[in-house]
């Protein structure tokens, strides 16, 4: 009959104490970085916890306080620049003070269940970067409970928050290809979700603007969205397969040289699919991303990306966030982050 080995205890604030042979208040004052102890007495102290690996009991400290220091993030882990974002947010966070506890939503987990989740936290404020509802309005998000949207979401209830100026992005994207001497721009997004509608639109208002004819090509947020996309194209001889002996020039009616494309993963679908099928990038064809996440700036990548600044935008979140906890009843408020271009390897001159 085998006996199993007792779980490892965690070491306590009590076994500093006695390894170091001093009180537990004052072990409490130095592992609480408070003034009062003696530089020799410190350095005894911390050098214990080292070796003990002592880490302080952040839940049983706050169930001591009326308020926990901990804000909420609400998001999915399917776009690329959600996760650069919510590395920004610690970084931000931190700085103020506060702590994170991340409410991820999937397709086994919902909405309902992430928020509960981190309700049981005692989470003092949430922000909110996707609710995983596939649309941008988020409603039934818990009342008494500060919320800030970040990045994107709207609703129909008065919560603060920080949006990225999508037209203006749009409008970067347009004018550089334009000034390649590109013309026949196609844009690949769609008409839904969130940022979706204000992104189509910039992309319409700038091709108006010059006087050029647009065309939008349906696409969703995925990559697989963009892979079709460009399949379509494909299809019907908008962009021709360079080893396929496709024929033509840039010239040829209603042929595209340059794609916008409503976020990265689009981009690097339809980027992929083309390449694959022997077009050239961006000799035959620039595109253009948006969100300019960690995965366009991979060297085999190498995408234009329009640049929302997700440290801006963290920290514009956290500051927004407490200033509503300090002042609760003050009017909601809406900011915005004006976007750059980053322009990389797969935007190029017009060839004729």
């Amino acid at each position: 009959m085998s006996t199993r080995e007792p779980a490892p205890r965690r070491p306590t604030m009590r076994d500093v104490a006695a390894r170091v042979g001093l009180s537990r208040q004052l072990v409490s004052i130095v592992l609480r970085g408070a003034p009062g102890a003696s530089d020799a007495s410190r350095e005894r102290i911390l050098a214990a916890a080292h070796e003990l690996g002592y880490h302080p009991d952040d839940s049983a400290r706050m169930l001591r306080r009326r308020r926990s220091g901990q804000l909420g993030v609400l998001f999915t882990v399917r776009q690329p620049f959600e996760v650069d974002l919510v590395d920004a947010l610690y970084r931000r966070a931190d700085e103020h003070g506060f702590t994170l506890a991340l409410g991820a939503i999937g397709e086994q987990r919902d909405l309902e269940t992430a928020l509960s989740g981190l309700m049981r936290q005692r989470i003092e404020g949430l922000i909110v970067l996707d609710a995983g509802t596939g649309g941008h309005e988020i409603t039934g998000l818990p009342s008494g409970l500060p919320a800030l949207l970040l990045g994107g979401p709207t609703s129909p209830d008065a919560h603060d928050r920080i949006d990225i100026e999508n037209e203006r992005g749009i409008s970067l994207a347009v004018e550089h290809l334009s000034a390649l001497g590109h013309t026949r721009i196609a844009y690949l997004g769609a008409a839904s979700g969130p940022n979706a509608a204000s992104r189509l639109a910039g992309y319409q208002r700038a091709m108006a603007s010059r006087g050029l004819p647009g065309r939008v090509v349906p696409s969703d947020f995925t990559e697989l969205g963009g892979h079709r996309a460009a399949l379509s194209l494909l299809a019907d001889g908008s962009v021709r397969e360079h080893n396929r002996g496709g024929g033509g020039t840039a010239d040829a009616p209603g042929r595209v040289t340059a794609l916008v494309c409503m976020n990265d993963h689009c981009a690097i679908g339809a980027l992929q699919t083309l390449v694959r099928a022997g077009v050239r990038v961006p000799e035959e064809v620039s595109i253009v991303g948006f969100d300019d996440s960690s995965a366009a700036a991979l060297p085999y990548v190498a995408l234009t990306s329009v640049r929302p600044d997700p440290d801006h935008l963290a920290q514009l979140a956290v500051e927004t966030l407490r200033a509503r906890l300090a002042d609760p009843g003050a009017p909601a408020v809406r900011r915005q982050v004006a976007p750059t271009l980053c322009t990389r390897a797969s935007t190029g001159a017009m060839r004729t």
